[in-house]
């Protein structure tokens, strides 16, 4: 492939491992954990509905319901609560406040209320102050670190009697006939030749009644369900990816700031933010959508430019680099919602389904939301000792009758007005504000990211400035055994170029080009599944594997 000549990632991309993914007909172990309810991802889904199925419970039985002892329990792959999880983030408390009516604002896991907007379009030294988009207005909003919250959240859950259990990643989907029965986890203490060592833990097979998958963005075992079941969604799901740091300065910004334009060529859809954190932290980061043309577009390295603008320099300039990230954010909005959000003894709920306003840049409030409607909808199943499909359905008619469903109609279009281009998108997204979101229209007729083609582009790679993908990985806090087996797959007859354009797309280093082979440095990796969208497959690995966030 030469350059100047395009290419689609979809075609070089291996097929989902389905037999790996699901499991038909297991023979469930005698040390099996039997659950009732088991959430997939110990995120804001996953512990938001933790949290409201237990006290739900619990007031039944002290109301003399019946229901008895209900075992609920959270899978969470990271070492410790919030280790994998990462957004900007400035969140609307509104289901935090109401899910702790008892709490006043000041004892919630948040950094402070945002004091006001900025947005600017950038050039290469210079800016252009913007007027806010209303979707943008983060009034009566709050900066957060959602690494904190879910530590905080999770211990509200173990409080309740929720039972928590980390570097317990998911494996694997148990279905009996279409029925799914419980999960399956990973193996631990294998080598890289995927033989045992003395550190050998076989999987643990979970069995629950009903299983919600809240596993974040790109989710494997959300993905398989979906094919299994053939649930298709009116569009497919788009992708951005993040990438973040958080530093300890001297000088803290006041307000949120936003901003457009430079490092990014018009070709790509995205932007960049600067958060204050507190009295002497600040976070910063830039997002990427993963439908770009160029296919050396590289977001790590463009956010080490950004730091060097002065908008950003000001304020780190003597600062100290605390913390660094990266993450897949779904885009699709409610055009790719999956058209079921529910099966046999199973619900999807958060970012595993795209529950991501993608133009007021929030979506943690619809994730815990989604899960307290995942848990009134298993609640009500337990209830009446039926976990089919039929039962479970009553959780997709509580999200088309929430705020998720009207908030995300209202901007149904609007991310995908920008396939025309900056400027023409910028005029269709408008209009679209104008109107709710009614027209234009055109939500449907998209591609995916692995269809959209890349061009072999000859603009000189983004250089190599500040902090290296290397350090980053370091300062991701990874965990990882050097001599982990491979969880990446990489697809056939990938070339020199390929190869390239994996390096560049891969925030953390973990595929390099050397000559003309792909190399993989799969402990490198941060699970920020960007490749799953576009190059190499990625799956659960060992327990307790990958970053380490503590303020993400």
């Amino acid at each position: 492939m030469a350059h100047g000549k395009s290419f689609r990632p979809s075609d070089f991309q291996a097929p989902l491992p389905m037999d790996k993914l699901i499991v038909k007909n297991p023979t469930l172990s005698d040390e099996a954990v039997p659950l009732d309810v088991v959430f997939v991802g110990a995120g804001p889904a996953g512990l938001c509905g933790a949290i409201e199925l237990a006290r739900l419970v619990k007031a039944d039985n002290e109301s003399g319901g019946g229901l008895g002892e209900i075992e609920i329990g959270v899978l969470e792959k990271a070492e410790s609560l919030g280790g994998h999880t990462l957004s900007g983030a400035v969140m609307n408390p509104k289901v935090l406040q109401d899910l702790f009516p008892e709490k006043p604002l000041n004892e919630l896991p948040l950094r402070g209320a945002v004091q006001g907007d900025n947005v600017f379009m950038l050039t290469e030294t210079g800016k252009v102050p913007l007027p806010t988009p209303p979707t943008m207005n983060n009034h009566g909003n709050q900066v957060a670190s959602l690494c904190e919250v879910v530590r905080w959240l999770g211990q509200e859950a173990e409080n309740l009697g929720v039972n928590m259990f980390t570097s317990f990643p998911a494996d694997s989907l148990l279905m009996q006939g279409g029925q799914v029965v419980g999960v399956r986890t990973t193996a631990a203490g294998l080598n890289r030749e995927g033989k045992e060592t003395d550190q050998y833990m076989p999987p643990t097979d979970i069995a629950a009644q009903i299983t919600v998958l809240t596993e974040g963005t790109r989710g494997p075992l959300t993905q398989a369900y979906l094919a299994e079941q053939k649930i298709t969604s009116p569009a497919p799901q788009i992708f951005a990816l993040g990438v973040k740091e958080v530093w300890r300065t001297k000088k803290v910004p006041k307000n949120v700031t936003h901003t457009l334009g430079w490092p990014l060529p018009k070709s790509a859809f995205g932007g960049s933010w600067m958060y204050p954190m507190g009295e002497d932290l600040v976070s910063i980061g830039l997002v990427v959508g993963l439908d770009y043309k160029e296919h050396n577009l590289d977001v790590h390295q463009m956010l080490q430019s950004l730091k060097k603008h002065p908008l950003f320099s000001e304020y780190l300039e003597g600062g100290e680099l605390v913390e660094w990230g990266a993450k897949t954010i779904p885009e699709g909005g409610l055009n790719a919602f999956p058209e079921k959000l529910h099966g046999d003894g199973l619900i999807m709920a958060g970012d595993c389904v795209g529950m991501v306003n993608v133009p007021a840049l929030k979506g943690i409030h619809y994730a815990m939301h989604s899960g307290v409607l995942a848990a009134r909808a298993a609640f009500k199943a337990l209830k009446a000792s039926d976990t089919s499909g039929k039962t479970l359905s009553s959780y997709d008619k509580s999200v088309k009758d929430s705020f998720i469903w009207k908030d995300l109609h209202k901007v149904r279009n609007m991310r995908h007005a920008f396939k025309s281009g900056f400027y023409l998108g910028g005029l269709k997204a408008a209009l679209m504000t104008a109107t709710g979101g009614a027209f234009p229209g055109g939500g449907h007729d998209h591609l995916s990211d692995g269809d959209e083609k890349k061009i072999f582009s000859t603009n000189p790679d983004e250089k190599n400035i500040g902090l290296s993908k290397v350090d980053a990985v370091y300062q991701s806090g990874n965990k990882t055994r050097d001599d982990i087996p491979q969880h990446l797959i990489v697809g056939k007859d990938i070339s020199p170029e390929l190869a390239d354009f994996y390096s560049h797309m891969c925030p953390a280093g973990v595929y390099e080009r050397k000559g003309d082979q792909l190399v993989v440095n799969a402990p490198n990796c941060v699970d920020c599944k960007a490749t799953d969208v576009l190059g190499p497959r990625w799956l659960p690995r060992e327990g307790g594997s990958g970053p380490s966030y503590t303020l993400m």
